[in-house]
């Protein structure tokens, strides 16, 4: 695998495993953030192994269409996508919910280990 194909995946895992952390420790806020950032991590991954760049947007739609994701992995990126947003501005309110953002987290679990399968 390409250095920096590599270099993306690896911070997607580490962004993963933080927002998992960040989940268990009822930090939902930063959870919901990095579950966003891995996920677009990962996308970014696949993009220079498919097309030799990445885009510099945090749109995750438009990331997993432009490496053709399947219907699903676009659905996922729906959900996750608005957390990059809501996390970074005080005057829109984050779900407390756990059973919510442990959607999210599991939503950019599933598009992460998609990415995986084609790095491979």
């Amino acid at each position: 695998m390409r250095e920096e194909v590599s270099n993306w995946l690896k911070r997607a895992l580490n962004d993963l495993d933080t927002a998992r952390y960040n989940l268990n420790g009822k930090r939902y806020d930063a959870a919901a953030f990095f579950a966003q950032q891995a996920a677009e991590k990962a996308l970014k991954a696949l993009q220079i192994k498919r097309l030799g760049r990445f885009e510099r947007t945090h749109d995750l739609v438009l990331l997993a269409k432009s490496v053709n994701s399947p219907k699903e992995i676009i659905q996922l990126c729906g959900i996750v996508a608005p957390f990059y947003t809501i996390t970074r501005y005080p005057d829109v309110e984050i779900p407390s919910d756990k059973s919510k953002i442990s959607s999210v987290v599991e939503a950019s679990e599933k598009v992460v280990a998609w990415v995986e399968q084609n790095l491979r």
